[in-house]
């Protein structure tokens, strides 16, 4: 019985311990990138580019809400002239799923002319989107729109590769993922650090994906 009450006694520690870790990390990462971050337009520096971090595309091309409004806010950055151009960066591993193509669809759509547009197929996560935004595609100097939560992290890397990039809050609506994208976004804050202090490099760097 002793030895019970030492394990669970042990256990309960390494958990207060790992949580204390992982929310004393959150909090670096959000204090260490809030001077990189805005929430409105006429505050935000301007800048060449807008870049578009993908997310979920539906079955039929239809944007997910939090993808939607990375895309709108884009659009608003666009049209109040605080951008040039707009680069979508997301996940376009397979011909049946194509983030890159449907937020590429959303702008034409929504009047932003073709010439405006850069797209980058394999911006596979956060981190390969930011490397790739400048060693492949070319860009210096770029607003980055993605919802609060995600923007934290996302600055942490830019900051790290040394781009000079800002932040800018994509939040129009309340999302029903918003409790498990939090959670996830806490353990994701890791996997940033590693893959700045690796020094690592995205899935590809090729222009196109063959």
């Amino acid at each position: 019985m002793r030895l019970v009450k030492k394990s669970i006694l042990t256990l309960a520690i390494c958990v207060v311990l790992a949580s204390l870790i992982v929310l004393g990390f959150e909090a670096y990462i959000q204090r260490d990138t809030a001077p990189l971050i805005y929430d409105q337009i006429e505050n935000v520096p301007p800048a060449e580019t807008v870049i578009v971090l993908g997310a979920s595309v539906h079955s039929n091309g239809k944007l997910s809400p939090v993808l939607q409004d990375r895309i709108e806010t884009a659009i608003d950055l666009y049209t109040s002239g605080k951008v040039e151009q707009i680069l979508v960066s997301g996940d376009h591993k397979t011909e049946n799923y194509d983030e890159v193509g449907a937020m590429r669809n959303y702008l034409l759509q929504h009047g932003i002319p073709e010439n405006k547009i850069l797209e980058d197929h394999a911006g596979f996560d956060t981190y390969d989107s930011m490397y790739r935004s400048q060693q492949v595609i070319g860009i210096s100097d770029a607003i980055v729109v993605t919802q609060r939560f995600h923007l934290p992290r996302t600055m942490f890397i830019a900051k790290n590769l040394g781009l000079n990039y800002k932040g800018f809050v994509a939040d129009k609506k309340q999302y029903e993922t918003s409790t498990r994208l939090v959670r996830r976004e806490k353990l994701a804050n890791f996997k940033a650090l590693w893959e700045v202090i690796t020094d690592g490099e995205p899935a590809t760097l090729k222009k196109r994906l063959e």
